[in-house]
């Protein structure tokens, strides 16, 4: 059985590490911008198309545009999204983010994490944390847990690896996820909204989670799981007030 320190939960978080996006630049201490990709997420990134970044008045904006030089770049369009990968990475805690999306036809913003190190091999074997993904038009976000256990051995309902919140789409949300050595919460709002479990009578890929994860934010668009972006309904952004990490 895994579980916290005794006295654990009742113990103040300490802030760690944050962003206020109260500089006129992004901080490249703490920040990298996100190259492109092969991968359905990232296959519109581009870290160097400054319409696809706008900071200012305290927030940062990710934005996915009409790309207007396709000579220059054959993608139709581009988005923009940052990381703390080789910057900043973290074992346990908290992490909140305050965020307003937008919506459109193929917009897929997310808030998520991937593993710092390849300890368990690669990719799903490390892992990944959703804290939030929003389709389309949808009311609510989607919570997940990937792994190895989930994706390779199909093991989705032991125990579940999902969870949908509902959110304001009109407004700012505060996305957040609480991490144990035992078990994974996420919350909107101060709210608990899913749980995953660590396990024990199950296979030990089922928890990747005792090791360094780092954090990504982007405006993705377009995929399998979103559908086809409407360009017309170009251009659409998250808007980020700040980001902060507890232990």
């Amino acid at each position: 059985m895994y579980v916290q320190s005794k006295g654990r939960g009742e113990k103040k978080w300490k802030l760690v590490w944050s962003d206020e996006f109260s500089s006129p630049d992004l901080d490249s201490s703490k920040w990298t911008r996100i190259p492109p990709g092969k991968s359905d997420w990232n296959r519109h990134m581009t870290a160097s198309e400054p319409a696809c970044y706008n900071l200012q008045g305290g927030k940062l904006e990710l934005i996915g545009v009409v790309n207007k030089d396709t000579l220059k770049d054959p993608r139709p369009f581009l988005t923009g999204g940052i990381y703390t990968k080789d910057k900043f990475a973290w074992q346990y805690g908290r992490v909140e983010i305050k965020a307003k999306l937008e919506s459109s036809q193929g917009a897929w913003p997310a808030i998520w994490m991937l593993p710092a190190t390849t300890k368990y091999g690669p990719y799903p074997r490390g892992g990944e944390i959703d804290i939030m993904e929003h389709l389309n038009f949808e009311d609510s976000i989607y919570q997940t847990i990937h792994s190895y256990y989930t994706l390779e051995l199909k093991e989705k309902r032991n125990p579940p690896h999902y969870g949908k919140a509902a959110i304001n789409r009109e407004d700012y949300n505060v996305y957040a996820m609480e991490w144990y050595p035992d078990r994974l919460v996420f919350l909107v709002n101060g709210k608990a909204t899913f749980t995953y479990p660590r396990k024990t009578d199950v296979d030990s890929s089922q928890w990747p989670f005792d090791q360094p994860f780092y954090l990504l934010v982007d405006q993705q668009l377009g995929g399998n799981w979103v559908g086809k972006v409407d360009i017309k309904q170009l251009p659409v952004k998250m808007s980020i007030d700040w980001v902060r990490v507890y232990q």
